[in-house]
């Protein structure tokens, strides 16, 4: 089933701005939704342009400060941004990346719109972007929402308590917006619009041409963090790539998927994580092509699981918490159980350094953390394992958090995303629920090697990352870290 139309839930108007009369084009700024297909706000843009009678420019604007980013971001952003440009020369889109803070080049582009389309974050930034580009525009802006299923919404008005409680919410709506997207011809070639946006603007904004430079190469032109390097050896962006992994994880792992998806000795996992936090692919997409095959119905129930409910948990988690990076966004019950436990005497405290050098007594802990400095990956379930750890070998539970939040988002691809603050937050008791009370961790969730080996084959699992390690220093491309790795 497929719809021209993109339901009204999923766009929201930002400004009483009138569509204005004296413009020559419509402009879709895109920042979230990096992807030339299966993306809502895109294809309201051009049904916007058709309705006016006016061709189409989408921009993006490049900025070398994104919080927290560095070169492996970067890369794997560029490397998307390329299979952009490709798809929307295609469909005779003119496509304009410029560099300079986001919303300073919409504002710019939008001096000469008729009407603004800008697809949505959620993040404190990304939220502050839009904003000030509603306020600056004079021309009308729409906002529409595309890198979720259920527009969060529809599904609550609140900070919800668990998955258990979101999930009928989310469940219920799913046949009303889990529902393919079809592509609308753009009528006006556009094609020209793209020199001529980037000469207008050309004494605020320098050109970048992703279409034909590498994204290495463009990279090294901005002034940004190169101490994490690329991993492009393993993962590389794009839609192309976004889709050719999924047909991979669905032809060859999906009908063990449920059997195997926690045991991190496997390779079991869609890897869909990193696209969809650069929006190189749309969850709508991956969730209906799973539901085509002819995988048992447990298995994509588990899938849509964590591809919906646990991720849409994740974005109603920082969508309705303002303070979802700061120690005070943890349940109070938590807050006071760690507190209550700082001071209880640590076995093994390691610095940060340590940390990222792999260089604790625990075997389990360090692969996690050589498979995340060098591969910007790891097993969701050792995610979880690794971030316990950090709380049971700091110093105290606040800087244990933090710690905890700033190496999730300076190594991993899919850091500085809603699930990397929801994920990190669970460890610490979001999400979750008190258990039986013990020294440092309190009530909170615990976890151990013992119960690792339980459920799993972690000597496996280190045999695996050591093995992925060696070849990328034979080919040359690791990371080194702080401190070394």
């Amino acid at each position: 089933m497929a719809s021209k139309i993109i339901p009204e839930a999923r766009v929201q108007r930002l400004n009483e701005a009138p569509a204005r009369r004296d413009a020559d084009r419509v402009v879709y700024w895109m920042q979230q939704a990096q992807r030339a297909e299966d993306n809502h706000a895109l294809e309201f843009a051009v049904q916007c342009a058709n309705d006016l009678e006016l061709p189409l420019l989408v921009v993006f604007g490049l900025t070398d400060a994104y919080p927290e980013a560095n070169l492996r971001h970067y890369t794997f952003l560029l490397e998307g941004l390329r299979d952009v440009a490709g798809g929307l020369d295609r469909r005779n889109i003119g496509f304009l990346v410029q560099r300079g803070a986001p919303d300073a080049v919409a504002l710019a582009h939008a001096e000469r719109a008729a009407r603004l389309v800008v697809d949505r974050g959620y993040l404190r930034h990304q939220v502050q972007w839009r904003r000030s580009v509603a306020e600056g525009a004079p021309c009308r802006v729409d906002q529409v929402e595309t890198d979720v299923v259920v527009p969060i919404e529809v599904v609550s008005d609140k900070a919800e308590h668990a998955a258990r409680t979101i999930r009928p919410k989310i469940h219920a709506q799913l046949d009303a917006f889990l529902v393919d997207l079809t592509t609308t011809p753009l009528e006006r070639d556009g094609t020209d619009l793209a020199d001529r946006a980037a000469t207008e603007t050309a004494d605020r904004f320098e050109r970048l041409a992703v279409a034909d430079a590498e994204a290495g190469e463009l990279a090294g032109r901005l002034d940004i963090d190169t101490s994490v390097p690329a991993v492009s050896a393993l993962y590389s962006g794009g839609t192309t790539q976004a889709k050719r992994v999924l047909r991979e994880f669905l032809d060859t792992k999906f009908m063990g998927y449920e059997a195997h998806r926690n045991q991190p000795q496997t390779d079991y996992v869609s890897h869909m994580s990193k696209y969809l936090h650069f929006g190189h692919v749309s969850p709508i997409y991956v969730a209906r092509r799973a539901l085509e095959t002819g995988a048992p119905q447990t298995e994509k129930e588990s899938f849509l699981e964590e591809l919906i409910v646990r991720r849409e948990l994740a974005v109603n988690f920082v969508a309705f918490t303002p303070d979802y990076d700061a120690w005070s966004c943890l349940p109070a019950w938590a807050r006071a159980s760690l507190i209550e436990h700082a001071d209880d005497p640590r076995e093994y405290v390691y610095d940060e350094a340590e940390l990222v050098a792999a260089r604790t007594h625990d075997p389990y802990w360090n692969a996690a953390m050589r498979e995340m400095v060098h591969t910007g990956y790891m097993h969701n379930y050792m995610r979880m394992y690794w971030g316990k750890k950090i709380l049971e070998w700091t110093e105290d539970p606040r800087t244990a958090f933090e710690r905890t939040l700033r190496l999730n988002n300076r190594y991993f691809l899919d850091g500085r995303d809603p699930n990397s603050y929801a994920g990190v937050a669970w460890c610490y008791g979001i999400h979750d629920r008190g258990w039986t009370e013990r020294p440092i961790f309190g009530k909170t969730r615990y976890m151990n090697a013992n119960g690792l080996r339980r459920k799993a084959d972690p000597e496996a699992y280190v045999a695996k990352v050591d093995r992925v390690v060696e070849e990328l220093r034979t080919a040359g491309e690791t990371a080194t870290g702080e401190g070394g790795a």
